[in-house]
């Protein structure tokens, strides 16, 4: 049974930006989710993977960016992406029934979760799809200092040929914040999680994460 999607309106600051949310009948927990820097909510990608999640029994909100709800390319900067991720979460929590309500999403998308979370946004756990721990070819300008405050679950689905995240410096990142993260290889994914010589579209690749990231929530929802 295809879980209903409609179309919400999410109100951040004197503008709005629009929404789709989606909610089987008992969700296990809500999962707010947000695009990368160059794709809005409705790419396939993230749209495969939110109706995935709804199958599995997960409630979900997926948001555009004030950037992207202006046509804008060039991404927020943080303050404003925080602010659209705090409103987010405050209309999925809204239309919850007290289920956890957790954070994620595509590279920029979940990174700014994680900076709203370190600046105090409630959220249950974070999902991170392709974590962008690095611009391509700059290693040195790692972007993890954040991190290592946070103590509620993190999952990072990663693949493991994503410039934005060498291997070597992603495992270290994760074994420093200690138990509560979780590092899962997508192994020849690259920043989008295609593999060379697979014929996956988008929807079904996003798709293909639902299961370990809906996993990792039910292990830690509560008894």
């Amino acid at each position: 049974m295809t879980i209903p999607e409609l179309p919400v309106t999410i109100a951040v600051g004197e503008s709005a930006v629009s929404g789709v949310y989606a909610r089987p009948a008992t969700p296990a927990a809500t999962l707010v989710v947000a695009h990368g820097a160059g794709a809005g909510m409705d790419h396939p990608f993230l749209a495969g993977f939110t109706r995935a999640l709804n199958e599995l029994g997960i409630a979900t909100l997926r948001f555009n960016f004030p950037y992207r709800e202006a046509g804008r390319k060039f991404p927020d900067r943080p303050p404003a992406a925080i602010t659209a991720w705090r409103a987010a979460m405050a209309a999925a929590a809204d239309r919850s029934a007290g289920e956890p309500l957790w954070a994620g999403g595509k590279s920029f998308g979940g990174r700014m979760a994680s900076m709203a979370v370190a600046e105090g946004m409630p959220a249950a756990g974070l999902i991170y799809l392709g974590y962008p721990l690095h611009p391509p070819g700059k290693p040195e300008k790692i972007r993890d200092e954040h991190l290592y405050g946070l103590k509620l679950p993190m999952l990072f689905l990663q693949g493991t040929r994503d410039p934005f995240a060498t291997p070597e410096l992603l495992e270290a990142v994760v074994a420093r914040v200690g138990p509560a993260a979780r590092l899962e290889w997508r192994e020849g994914g690259g920043h989008t999680f295609e593999v060379r010589g697979t014929k996956l579209g988008a929807e079904e690749v996003g798709a293909s994460l639902a299961s370990p990231a809906a996993a990792f929530i039910a292990s830690h929802i509560p008894g």
